[in-house]
């Protein structure tokens, strides 16, 4: 090639917006590729990058030009709106983009959903076999462009080299509870978008319950007139506006056909689910004769399982059909999910007809009678070409499921035995293990941790999920089709508290659905974190940062000091810290050792990625006389010894929503060897809850009161030990929110250090009692 050849074609390079150079050895400047999930494949070279500059030009060229062009349209956006690069689309012809999108369907892929990225010096190119394929290298580019360290509106340049990716497992899912809690449109679209971008494609959109039906059935108007609202119980009443207005929402055919449109576009199948027998109370509010005593209930108001089940007969089972077919109209993902779980048959067991019923039928138990009845669905759903998915319960009671049912095993206990037993049974499985994947559970034990159910579901441990059950061979482990978190919504009031819940724990979810197993790394997970969380901020995700927050653990020292060791649970960032209340800094004092501060110190701390992008925003200790004197009630132990569950208070008119630890239907905390020398007042700051825990009823604790209203006590050494307090709950039982008691403390002769016990009594059915705080002074 000629001197002047090489110079225009330089030129034309430019103007395209990519800079290329020989190659040379790598220095700094280039960022090493971080990417989430973990390619198949990864081969950066060890020399040579490329430059991606505002208004470089991106092509498309190959099969199913006009998909290929709306996915590139979505990648230059996605771009524009995280890093402020903005990237142009090439004219047809164009001599040199920056970079290629093309589906080649004869291309050498593993699988539809593969594809290959080459970097080199003569621009980026993607291709795939399918538009599936190039939708996910377009993310893994975008990721490319969005490297540790990077800023917006810069150029970035990325490390020659190869990606050849493809996903280890068909089903990676997340289950979006809107039967609960009511999602807005924007809302799940938004949910749908940010799920792609890890490389997610399955929405499980769960549509029904005991709380309400939230999708359109013209034939049964009453599904959405009726089963849509229920009472404004709790703090429903805040999403309302008042207790009188009721909690209401569902979703119209145009709104549904609108969703799956949308996440169509970005590859994420929905796939509806309708639960059946039992989360079925809204459906029997709207229309009686579905249930089996004839009598209209509420919509539920409370949460946990209802004993309001379907009856088992011939006409439930058409209108079943009926609503199913509508389903399937709105709905054309090859599954269907019927549910199946927590079927409580209080009321079939109850019923002369539905044991008559069970017994014409040949069949010995009502777990079998709900096999029959699920038969009967599934069949349905066979016949039109669709494939049924139901949860495992009915397999952990010994009964059996249709065979072609894929099955969500939700019950990870005893080494994934059931799922080991749905397999061996012929079932595809899709493992959801509530231990690890349910993401409504609480992310840690810090004080200001959000609500959710215990126990805590970490990062590490959703990372650290069994995919594969122990015990299954190989040709058994191929059973499994996927992963799937599950996101329930009885405490979820708002999207930011979704937001909070799904992210950064998506990110683990979604190596494990796309992964291959033998690139499985916590630390390199970790390594990797940050610049998806950077990601995460530039799209606006409000994710949690409970991993990496600080937590300070405080004991005494000498002459009236302090000794403070910080930590974070996941053991990863620099712990940056100061003294005197101002926000830490990537260039704060790093913690290495246990401090000793004097008393009357804030201390700040945060946490920090080695290239200072911000893990964690910071959180603060004070120092003080009280300090070793006070406890957060999220601090205690329950009496039960069982992990709190966290619970929202009421939305307070400053400072953030009160968030409480309350071993549910037992008003009982424990503070082992607390210090209380001197100690003559004790203040408690605590709250009336709405009792909405339904079949817990069962196991409440009550406690004989002395006045009307009740009181708390604290006894010292043991529940039944010496009472030294007793505050009276007669000012609290009618105050809305918050509320702060004081009293006396009569502590016994040579306190010392002694372990408390703090009970309310009374029965908690009437309101759950929770305490936020107690302090003892002089």
């Amino acid at each position: 090639m000629s001197i002047i050849a090489r110079s225009t074609m330089l030129r034309c390079l430019i103007a395209a917006g990519l800079a290329v150079s020989a190659p040379v050895a790598a220095t700094p400047a280039v960022p090493a590729w971080s990417l989430m999930p973990q390619p198949a494949k990864a081969s950066p070279t060890a020399s040579g990058a490329l430059e991606i500059a505002d208004g470089a030009l991106i092509s498309v060229r190959g099969a199913e030009r006009q998909t290929l062009d709306s996915i590139a349209a979505l990648f230059a956006q996605r771009v524009a709106d995280t890093n402020g690069l903005h990237l142009r689309m090439a004219s047809m012809g164009a001599m040199h983009p920056a970079m290629t999108f093309e589906v080649a369907p004869d291309a050498d892929m593993a699988d539809e959903s593969g594809y290959r990225i080459t970097v080199g010096d003569d621009g980026i190119r993607v291709i795939a076999r399918t538009p599936r394929g190039a939708y996910y290298g377009s993310v893994t580019l975008w990721q490319l462009l969005t490297p540790p360290g990077w800023k917006r509106g810069t150029p970035v340049k990325i490390a020659y080299g190869v990606i050849d990716d493809h996903p280890r497992l068909a089903w990676r899912a997340l289950l979006l509870d809107s039967g609960r809690h009511y999602q807005s449109v924007a809302d799940i679209k938004q949910l749908i978008d940010w799920m792609s971008l890890n490389k997610l494609n399955v929405l499980l959109w769960h549509l029904t319950e005991d709380q309400g039906w939230r999708l359109e059935i013209p034939r049964y108007p009453e599904l959405t007139k009726v089963g849509a609202c229920r009472k404004a119980m709790g703090l429903d009443s805040e999403l309302t506006g008042s207790a009188e207005q009721p909690y209401c929402g569902f979703y119209t055919q145009a709104e549904t056909r609108d969703i799956v449109r949308y996440a169509a576009e970005r590859y994420v199948e929905v796939v509806p689910e309708i639960d059946l027998p039992g989360h079925s109370q809204a459906a029997i509010a709207a229309y009686p004769w579905l249930g089996v005593t004839g009598k209209r209930p509420d919509v539920w108001t409370d949460w946990g399982v209802s004993p309001w089940l379907l009856k088992p007969d011939e006409t439930t089972l058409q209108f079943v059909d009926n609503v199913l077919d509508e389903v399937m109209r709105q709905f054309p993902s090859r599954y269907i999910s019927i549910g199946g779980d927590e079927a409580d048959k209080q009321q079939w067991n109850a019923s002369p007809e539905v044991r008559a019923q069970m017994h014409k039928l040949g069949l010995a138990t009502m777990d079998q009678l709900q096999g029959w009845f699920t038969q009967q669905v599934a069949a349905h759903l066979i016949k039109h070409g669709r494939i049924p998915v139901g949860w495992d319960d009915e397999l952990v009671a010994g009964a059996t499921l249709p065979r072609a049912q894929v099955v969500m095993s939700w019950h990870g206990d005893h080494n994934e035995r059931v799922a080991l037993d749905a397999i061996k049974q012929g079932h595809d499985v899709v493992m959801t293990p509530q231990e690890s994947l349910y993401f409504d559970h609480y992310q840690s034990e810090l004080s200001d941790e959000w609500a959710g159910p215990s126990p805590a579901a970490t990062l590490r441990q959703t990372y650290d999920t069994v995919v594969i059950p122990n015990g299954a061979n190989a040709a058994q482990a191929k059973r499994v089709i996927g992963v799937q978190a599950g996101l329930w919504t009885e405490q979820m009031l708002t999207f930011a508290h979704d937001q909070h819940a799904v992210f950064p724990r998506i990110a683990a979810l979604s190596e494990l659905g796309w992964s291959p197993p033998d690139t499985h790394n916590w630390n390199d997970f970790l390594q990797r974190l940050p610049a998806e969380l950077a990601r995460y901020r530039a799209l606006g995700i409000d994710y949690a940062d409970s991993a990496f927050a600080p937590s300070f653990q405080v004991t005494a020292a000498d002459n009236g000091a302090f000794r403070v060791e910080l930590s974070n649970q996941a053991g990863f960032g620099s712990i940056r810290y100061t003294t005197n209340g101002d926000d830490p800094t990537e260039q704060s004092a790093a913690y290495a050792q246990p401090l000793t501060l004097p008393g009357n110190t804030t201390l700040r701390a945060a946490t920090f990625a080695p290239d200072g992008f911000a893990l964690a925003a910071p959180r603060t200790q004070v120092l003080d006389e009280a300090t070793l004197s006070s406890r957060d009630g999220s601090a205690l132990a329950t009496c039960s010894k069982q992990p709190g569950t966290r619970l929202d208070g009421s939305r307070s008119a400053q400072g953030p929503r009160p968030v409480y630890a309350v071993d549910i239907g037992n008003a009982c905390w424990l503070w082992p060897n607390a210090r209380l020398d001197g100690m003559h007042h004790v203040e408690m700051t605590i709250e009336r809850m709405t009792w909405r825990f339904g079949d817990e009823a069962k196991d409440a604790v009550v406690r004989h009161k002395t006045s009307a209203a009740g009181e708390f006590e604290i006894h010292a050494d043991a529940c039944s030990g010496p009472l030294i307090a007793r505050l009276s709950l007669d000012s609290a039982v009618q105050a809305k929110g918050p509320i702060r008691l004081d009293g006396e403390v009569a502590m016994p002769a040579g306190a010392g250090a002694r372990n408390l016990c703090i009970v309310a009594t009374g029965d908690p059915r009437d309101g759950q009692w929770a305490l936020a705080r107690l302090v003892f002074t002089k």
